[in-house]
């Protein structure tokens, strides 16, 4: 295999590795009706007029499997988070004791664990996707070599190459959202 296909090959790698990452952070975001501080990953408060993610002005911790506990850097930004938080819009209510904000995160109803499901499938769809239009890009660079003087052979060569990758990640997002499934059926 020449060096420019093998650099093709090591791009969409990298590529589709990222697009790997992406999704299992979108599906570790979904909540599996255990209480997890990842819960809160794209809550922003309003910190002094700029837009901060919560990690950022509190400690955020996991006592037990229902609950979460917030407790900020300052007292004054009690009232930014709660609404924050209820902006949201993640199904939960924070308790605000005037030192620390408590979530209870609540048991999942049947229904919701489905649609939960749904939701799981839908992010390793679009993971899926991602994986495909690398695989689209770097096939059309990898044709592109052509009138570099790469092989009609060689390109062939690249091009399966890049088609066992597409597949291998494929399946490992399968399996990303396989376990997340699993994880949010468990009750």
């Amino acid at each position: 295999m020449s060096e420019l296909i093998k650099k093709q090959v090591t791009d969409a790698k990298a590529s589709m590795d990222r697009a790997i990452e992406h999704a299992d952070n979108e599906l570790n975001k979904i909540r599996a009706g255990k209480a997890s501080p990842s819960m809160l990953d794209d809550v922003t408060v309003d910190y002094y007029g700029t837009a901060t993610p919560l990690s950022q002005v509190g400690s955020v911790n996991t006592p037990d499997a229902r609950t979460i506990i917030i407790q900020p850097w300052e007292k004054s930004l009690l009232a930014p988070i709660e609404k924050a938080i209820i902006a949201a819009n993640l199904g939960v209510n924070p308790q605000n004791d005037g030192i620390i904000i408590r979530i209870n995160v609540p048991p999942l109803t049947e229904e919701r664990r489905r649609d939960l499901v749904k939701k799981a499938k839908g992010e390793a769809e679009t993971g899926k996707i991602a994986i495909r239009n690398i695989r689209k890009d770097a096939n059309e660079r990898i044709k592109k070599l052509k009138s570099d003087g790469v092989s009609e052979d060689e390109i062939k060569v690249g091009e399966a190459e890049i088609q066992k990758l597409t597949d291998a990640y494929i399946i490992k997002v399968d399996q990303l959202s396989e376990a997340k499934e699993k994880d949010i059926m468990t009750v």
